[in-house]
């Protein structure tokens, strides 16, 4: 078997147990969130999705941060507040959009001068949303669903264009579970009002 269809394969179901666990807000999703990087960084390599590659590297480091993130709040006899499920403060939805759009501008400069990226401006945009998204979720904001309905609705549509259709296709179904995620999480930001 070809070694971009195992990680496509092997991707395709550790992202499926990930977004299973996001969608419960379960704690175990930053340890999939750990591992599951590791295969998708070697699979964006193989297919020239530089951006999106090295972005794993990030996600190794956000999944650290949210598990400990998740961890702290949620022990009771240690911090009387558990990280609760909430919306953005409409006050850092600015803050949130300039950094999206500075590291955008960044990656995407980084890929046209130094590497040999077809597709640096969307390899870049989903990337800087990702990393925008992943903090969110790590805040527990239900809008962060919103933000990777955008990285997957462009993601699926690039990764079936750089020939990897498995992982796009896994991206197509990220579609329609970030819209049921949104929705769970809104009925559990009421239940807990």
């Amino acid at each position: 078997m070809d070694l971009k269809l195992i990680l496509q394969i092997v991707g395709t179901v550790l992202g499926l147990l990930y977004l299973w666990l996001e969608y419960k807000a379960d704690i175990r999703l930053w340890i999939v969130g750990l591992v599951m990087p590791v295969v998708h960084g070697v699979l964006y390599f193989k297919s020239g999705l530089y951006a999106d590659c090295s972005m794993q590297l990030y996600y190794v480091l956000a999944g650290v941060y949210g598990l400990t993130v998740w961890h702290r709040k949620s022990k009771s006899e240690t911090n009387k507040t558990p990280l609760e499920i909430g919306h953005t403060p409409l006050k850092r939805i600015p803050v949130l959009i300039a950094a999206c759009a500075a590291v955008h501008a960044v990656i995407y400069l980084v890929l046209v001068r130094f590497t040999d990226s077809t597709v640096p401006f969307w390899d870049s945009m989903t990337t800087a949303l990702c990393i925008v998204a992943y903090w969110m979720l790590s805040q527990k904001y239900i809008e962060q669903w919103l933000v990777w309905l955008a990285v997957d609705m462009i993601t699926a549509g690039l990764y079936i264009y750089k020939g990897i259709p498995i992982t796009g296709g896994l991206y197509m179904l990220y579609c329609v579970l970030a819209v049921v995620g949104y929705r769970r999480w809104l009925k559990m930001a009421r239940k807990s009002l």
